[in-house]
């Protein structure tokens, strides 16, 4: 098979000897030159030059090294896929959200992933980031997707999708009609905030502190679409990411407040527990969600 050929060529290649080459391989050494030779018969040009001490490769041979890697890559890779053709992906996945994930980005990525594997079966639990690092922690969910931070030492941490967060206003608030803001021109204003324990919150408090924000008044709601019609309402200004206010952006329903030199980003991460045993149905969605393929 070429396959095995391209392999012992790489192989004798690496190590520069054919006897070394056959070491590795557990092939005989006139097993490996043969391989060699039927190489280079198909090929029609010499592939290497060959001395007592070591072999080299030819201006044929390099071209032919470089392309074999990824022959054998793209081999590999393609033996992996029709493995899980045969062995269908099934089970129970336990997936848990922060709101804005769960809200905006997880159904989509759900859609897909069902599509693709019929025969899992999947539920979502949303809530905040701390009550899904809790949930975690507990082994009640297999991952969880969380928009906020957490420093527990019993769960892997792993950023998966940069988020852009922006600060909204109704279009008839009279901060709307600014092309761009000051940071200064924030101060004593209405603010609509999530609760204590969401990312969204974190990063809010965050945000009032590095700019010494001095708030007017605020009104706390416990998701990050209530806070969106609230600000809809009239209500005040919000910092949310721009997941939650696109389609509101695009109707002019909402405004968004630019500040100057300024902008806000987070990361959206992947948990799990380190002890947990990862299911192929849990990999497949691991791997998906942080290359954005099955």
């Amino acid at each position: 098979m070429i396959v095995e050929s391209l392999r012992v060529f790489i192989a004798v290649t690496e190590q520069r000897h054919f006897s070394r080459a056959a070491e590795l391989l557990n092939l005989s050494q006139p097993g490996v030159s043969q391989h060699i030779r039927n190489l280079e018969n198909e090929l029609g040009a010499r592939l290497l030059h060959r001395s007592p001490k070591y072999v080299r490769l030819t201006e044929a041979g390099d071209l032919l090294y470089q392309k074999a890697k990824k022959i054998l890559s793209l081999y590999e890779e393609a033996k992996q896929d029709i493995h899980l053709l045969q062995n269908e992906v099934t089970g129970f996945l336990q997936i848990g959200a922060s709101f804005t994930i769960g809200e905006y980005v997880l159904p989509r990525c759900i859609a897909e992933f069902a599509a693709k594997y019929p025969l899992v079966v999947m539920q979502a639990t949303i809530g905040n980031t701390e009550e899904i690092v809790q949930a975690v922690r507990a082994n009640e969910l297999d991952i969880g997707l969380i928009e906020g931070q957490t420093s527990a030492s019993d769960l892997v941490i792993t950023p998966f999708m940069r988020d852009e967060m922006i600060i909204i206003a109704p279009s008839a608030h009279p901060l709307a009609a600014l092309r761009i803001a000051d940071a200064k021109q924030l101060h004593d204003q209405i603010w609509v905030l999530r609760e204590s324990g969401s990312g969204t919150r974190d990063f809010s408090d965050q945000f009032f502190a590095e700019n010494k924000i001095i708030q007017k008044r605020s009104y706390i709601f416990n998701s990050s679409q209530s806070v969106k019609e609230a600000v809809l309402a009239g209500l005040g200004i919000a910092l949310l990411s721009r997941w939650v206010v696109r389609k509101e952006l695009e109707t002019g329903e909402l405004m968004e407040l630019p500040i100057q030199n300024a902008r806000f980003e987070r990361q959206f991460s992947i948990i799990r527990h380190k002890e947990a045993s990862l299911s192929l149905a849990v990999t497949m969605l691991l791997q998906k969600l942080l290359t954005g393929s099955d």
